[in-house]
C-alpha cells in the first residue's frame, strides 16, 4: 500500500494540523496467487500542517508478517503558495525498503475546495528523478480528492498517479509506465448520533487499483478493510 500526497480530511476541515493512523487489512494473498508473498497487514502513519507560506505533508507505510516489519515507505512534501493563485510551487520525495529507488519531485500543484471545505480536489504536474534508475528523468501526473457528505459521516478520498519508470515485472518483462489509485471510503463514527465528538475513529476500505505497478504485470485490484484515529 503505497499513498501519495493526500490527506483525507485535512483540508476538509480547513485544519491548520492533522495527525492519523491507520491500520489496514490487506486481502492480496487472498485474491492473487501472484501475491502469496504479500503481508497482510499495513500502518500508515500521516501527517498534514498548513501555514502561511503552505503546506507540509508526509505519510510511512509499514508492512508487517509474523516475523515483524517486511517493507517500510514514506513521502513527504511541501507546497509553497505565499500568494493568491490557486496554482502553488510542490517539491517532493519518495523513498523506502526494498529496493525502492530515491525519487524526487518537483513541479506545480492546482487545488481547489468549495466554500465549506467539504469538497476538495487537486492536480499535480511533476518532474520525476528516480535515482540509478535506466531513465531517471521522468514525469508524474497526480489527481487527489476529498469529498464529505451526509454531515462529514462519510468520507470518499484517495489520489491516482500516473508516471514514466522504465522497470522490469516478476517475469522480466520492461515497462515504461506504471498507474496507481487508492480510493478510500470512511465512516466517521464520531458524526453519528449518541457517538461522543471525540470519539475520532473511522471504518472503512481502500482499494489499491494499478497496472505494471512494482513487479506484476497487467492490473490489480486490491481491498482492504481499515480503521484509522484522527488526532
Amino acid at each position: 500500500m503505497i499513498l501519495s500526497a493526500l490527506l483525507c480530511g485535512a483540508f476538509a476541515t480547513h485544519a491548520a494540523a492533522q495527525v492519523d493512523i491507520q491500520l489496514h487489512y490487506d486481502m492480496g494473498r487472498a485474491l492473487y496467487d501472484a501475491l502469496d508473498a504479500r503481508p497482510w497487514v499495513t500502518t500508515t502513519v500521516e501527517m498534514f500542517k498548513a501555514d502561511k507560506w503552505g503546506n507540509t505533508y508526509f505519510f510511512v507505510d509499514m508492512d508487517y508478517t509474523d516475523k515483524g516489519v517486511d517493507c517500510a515507505y514514506w513521502e513527504i512534501s511541501r507546497e509553497l503558495q505565499f500568494w493568491k493563485a490557486p496554482v502553488a510551487a510542490h517539491v517532493e520525495y519518495n523513498g523506502g525498503l526494498n529496493y525502492i529507488n530515491n525519487a524526487f519531485l518537483g513541479g506545480a500543484a492546482y487545488n481547489w475546495h468549495n466554500d465549506e471545505f467539504s469538497r476538495v480536489f487537486g492536480a499535480q504536474l511533476l518532474y520525476k528523478y528516480i535515482q540509478k534508475n535506466a531513465s531517471p528523468h521522468n514525469f508524474q501526473l497526480t489527481a487527489t480528492w476529498t469529498i464529505h457528505f451526509d454531515k462529514g459521516r462519510y468520507t470518499v478520498c484517495g489520489f491516482a498517479d500516473f508516471w514514466r519508470e522504465k522497470h522490469q515485472d516478476a517475469n522480466g518483462n520492461t515497462h515504461d509506465f506504471i498507474f496507481n489509485s487508492e480510493p478510500q471510503f470512511w465512516v466517521n463514527l464520531n458524526k453519528f448520533k449518541h457517538v461522543n465528538k471525540d470519539f475520532n475513529l473511522s471504518v472503512g476500505t481502500e482499494w489499491e487499483l494499478s497496472a505494471n505497478f512494482a513487479t506484476r504485470k497487467g492490473f490489480y485490484c486490491i481491498p482492504t478493510l481499515g480503521l484509522k484515529w484522527t488526532f
